[in-house]
């Protein structure tokens, strides 16, 4: 079995998968369904997305848990199905990736609740929630964690910490990667920058850290140059860009951003040092395919 590692050097610069959520909603996922909830009762449109983006060129796809942690599913009333639908959502990202050899990221999305001392939640309790949940996606077969769409380096690191332990507990090789949000101004939502996040997570000893989500190519390219002008040796760096803005066209909306204006923006971030290229909110495999096409060339 491949590792990060040997993807990395057999292809440069390693190219991730794009959105699920906006991909689930094309397919039919009703406005405040529980995405998870499609591992187990549509199992063959999730199956479908994961081809998708890996005949696009993706060589790592993450798995359909964003929301997958008790918390979340509770507000569908499913917290008690956390290691099922986890483990589902690995297995059917496994069975979709292994022919093409490529790897599997499990998904873990914020909490959906404060930390202390702004919230209620301690972080030994919310390691707990997402070591239950990074258990889920072990029992499925994952190759590495993904913890995406961060604000607060606090409920980052009881994440890092959670998979950190399950690694532990099961003698796995987790190599554990993390992404934050990063708005106009280059913070996150709790003030954190580009710089501390490196800083901070490199000494948690995570395996990649960088952007996902926020306003389009160009601010993600901000934050890309700020982290690489910190990072210390080793450090894998990550960006996943949505594909511009949504706009409404008609009775739906589309992302401003085009294949060819993600696959620009590939070369740059690759110019850049940036390590691992996706694409995230509003992007699909045709973005995906673009860029792919363009790191090759």
């Amino acid at each position: 079995m491949a590792t990060l590692g040997d993807l990395l050097a057999e292809n440069g610069v390693l190219v991730l998968d794009g959105a699920m959520g906006t991909m689930l909603q094309s397919a039919g996922l009703d406005d405040g369904g529980a995405p998870e909830l499609w591992n187990v009762e549509r199992p063959d449109a999730v199956r479908s997305i994961h081809e998708a983006y890996l005949k696009a060129g993706a060589r790592v796809v993450t798995t359909n848990t964003f929301g997958g942690t008790r918390p979340r599913l509770d507000m569908h009333g499913l917290g008690d199905r956390v290691v099922e639908l986890n483990a589902a959502a690995a297995r059917l990202a496994r069975e979709a990736a292994e022919p093409y050899g490529a790897l599997v990221a499990g998904d873990l999305g914020p909490l959906g609740e404060l930390l202390e001392p702004l919230g209620a939640l301690s972080p030994d309790d919310a390691q707990a929630l997402f070591a239950e949940q990074v258990r889920g996606l072990v029992e499925g077969g994952i190759d590495l964690v993904l913890v995406e769409t961060m604000s607060d380096l606090g409920e980052v690191e009881t994440a890092v910490k959670a998979a950190q332990q399950v690694a532990a507990e099961t003698g796995r090789d987790l190599p554990v990667v993390v992404t934050l949000s990063f708005d106009t101004k280059g913070r996150t939502m709790f003030g954190v920058t580009p710089a501390a996040a490196v800083t901070t997570l490199a000494a948690l000893g995570v395996t990649g850290v960088g952007g996902n989500c926020g306003r389009g190519p160009e601010e993600m390219e901000a934050v890309a140059e700020a982290m690489a002008a910190v990072r210390p040796e080793g450090l894998l760096l990550v960006a996943q860009s949505n594909a511009g803005l949504p706009v409404l066209v008609g009775d739906r909306f589309e992302y401003t951003a085009g294949p060819e204006v993600m696959a620009d923006h590939a070369l740059r971030l690759r110019a850049l040092g940036i390590d691992l290229v996706g694409a995230c909110c509003g992007s699909t495999p045709d973005h995906v395919r673009a860029m792919s096409e363009a790191l090759r060339a």
